[in-house]
């Protein structure tokens, strides 16, 4: 078993790095309170498993006995019908989903099927626990529609259903969704919180971990303590006892993003454009989020760059993303923002030597 889901707290009084959090939430048990929450933080702070641990609050440990179904939904529109198929994780009183992996097609998912899901309760139970848990993930990536039919839908079933949504920005939820939820911030971890737990996990594991080695893995990971996790098992398999001056290696595909960074900055031309898109593609098909690839792109470009084109980097890579919500081939928006980069550094580098 991995560390990551072996350390994973199952109850909200296990909780170190968010105790606050974990003790209000407890508190809103206590009283019979759950309202409609939404949860929202960087990757790697915890969200899930505060989630996971709330419904255990709520139901007891038969919330963990859970069901993957992949079904297929026929939805009948006035005018055509529309085939849907996508994963759900469900226990008899929690159904767990993520709408935005149908794409532009989320609000049908949330205009009818939630909808159907919302209606029902779960068997035998009365009191605070008469009512079912929806687990909406990534909310944050819906659609505008697919959003505002989910205000709809907190509204009508409020009764029988609570919602619980998880997004990493918060920003990108429209108004009246945020106003009808308890919003929940999920801060990442601090690098010094990071460390000790990386610490904590070799100590139960009677691993001996020098300090050293400890802080650049809390400094890889980018205050995500999942990566942290994941990262120390995998200086484990690659060499043990560890080394005060061990690496720690990079994921796959950050090394790929640096190589292709790399081949943009070498040389700006349609042909290395075409040979990037073929990067790009294979990124996108090994699921890495097209968001994530933006991203990590800009950061690897702007540490090559000058002070004077880092702002316009920085400007482009927030318009692309903007883009990419609202967009559907993520491609397009991804190979545009290099096509607008590539130009701007050959006009840059052109008025240097002139």
């Amino acid at each position: 078993m991995l560390y990551v889901d072996k350390y994973r707290p199952k109850a909200l009084e296990q909780f170190q790095l968010h105790s606050d959090v974990a003790d209000n939430l407890r508190k809103l048990v206590v009283n019979g309170d759950c309202p409609h929450t939404l949860f929202y933080g960087p990757p790697g702070a915890g969200k899930k498993t505060l989630i996971l641990a709330l419904l255990r609050e709520i139901y007891g440990p038969g919330v963990e006995k859970l069901k993957v179904e992949c079904k297929p939904w026929k939805i009948k529109l006035p005018s055509s019908s529309i085939d849907l198929e996508f994963t759900t994780i469900s226990s008899a009183y929690h159904v767990e989903m993520n709408p935005s992996d149908v794409g532009n097609r989320d609000r049908y998912v949330v205009q009818e099927i939630i909808k159907e899901m919302a209606k029902s309760r779960p068997i035998g139970t009365d009191g605070q626990r008469s009512f079912k848990v929806l687990v909406l993930n990534e909310v944050d990536q819906l659609s505008k529609e697919a959003q505002h039919s989910l205000r709809r839908t907190m509204e009508k079933y409020s009764a029988a259903c609570r919602l619980v949504l998880c997004g990493n920005n918060v920003s990108k939820v429209i108004d009246p969704v945020r106003s009808r939820c308890l919003c929940i911030r999920v801060a990442a971890p601090s690098l010094a919180q990071v460390e000790e737990q990386v610490q904590a996990v070799a100590a139960h594991e009677r691993l001996t971990l020098p300090v050293p080695l400890a802080k650049r893995l809390a400094a890889a990971s980018e205050r995500n303590l999942r990566r942290a996790l994941l990262s120390l098992e995998a200086c484990k398999v690659a060499q043990y006892p560890f080394a005060e001056d061990q690496e720690v290696a990079a994921p796959d595909w950050e090394l790929y993003i640096r190589e292709i960074a790399a081949d943009v900055m070498l040389e700006q031309t349609p042909k290395r454009l075409f040979l990037a898109r073929g990067k790009l593609y294979e990124l996108l098909t090994n699921c890495i989020p097209p968001e994530v690839v933006l991203r990590r792109l800009a950061v690897e470009l702007m540490r090559k760059l000058d002070d004077e084109l880092r702002h316009s980097t920085a400007e482009d890579a927030a318009m692309y993303e903007h883009r990419l919500q609202e967009g559907q081939k993520a491609i397009f928006h991804l190979e545009a923002f290099l096509a607008r980069f590539m130009s701007n550094y050959k006009q840059y580098i052109i008025s240097l030597g002139a």
